[in-house]
């Protein structure tokens, strides 16, 4: 290798930790809750992040939820919103969060999840979003009958897409600006994504 390659490659980031994610939103002063029974198997998922108001209130900025499967391809994404002001880091730490979770505390590897054809336009958006965080198409699901079941799972219409959950937490990881100690600027990450 090159003196000039050598300058150029950065050492990998260290993988995000669920705990870790928490405490980056906590530096930014937000709440990150996540919460994940288990019953017949079958976890449910739901991931909020809030601003605290008051001692007792806070503004809900952010919430996925999700169900997972107890098997590699299990982790199945349902429904994600961002709302609010000042929001640019909710979406990461949310996805961050659900990917974290997904490789540490259950054995699924792959995520799924729809995107819902609402709108030409918000389908074409939704679509790059999803493939930025790494997620490729599996198939579109439309109105023939054999769509019907997924179409009852996931609620619509849309692209279904399938992502692994390693490459999306890494992904995050660097639209996340990291302190102490973790050598990434804000600038720097937000031109990755």
């Amino acid at each position: 290798m090159t003196s000039a390659a050598a300058s150029i490659a950065t050492p990998p980031l260290p993988p995000l930790k669920l705990q870790r994610v928490e405490a980056l939103a906590a530096e930014r002063g937000l709440k990150l809750r996540l919460r994940a029974p288990r019953r017949l198997g079958v976890w449910s998922l739901q991931v909020v992040v809030a601003r605290p108001l008051a001692a007792d209130r806070a503004e809900l900025l952010g919430e996925l939820k999700a169900w997972a499967l107890p098997t590699p391809a299990g982790l199945q994404l349902d429904t994600m919103r961002v709302q609010g002001q000042d929001t640019a880091a909710v979406g990461p730490l949310i996805w961050a969060a659900t990917f974290a979770w997904a490789l540490e505390r259950t054995p699924c590897r792959s995520a799924r999840l729809l995107a819902i054809r609402d709108g030409e336009r918000q389908h074409r958006c939704l679509v790059r979003y999803f493939q930025r965080l790494g997620f490729e198409p599996l198939r579109e699901l439309g109105g023939g009958l054999s769509d019907l079941p997924l179409r009852l799972v996931w609620g619509g219409a849309g692209l279904l897409m399938r992502g692994d959950c390693r490459e999306g937490l890494e992904r995050c990881g660097r639209r996340l600006p990291m302190s102490s100690g973790f050598a990434r600027s804000a600038t720097a990450a937000a031109k990755e994504f």
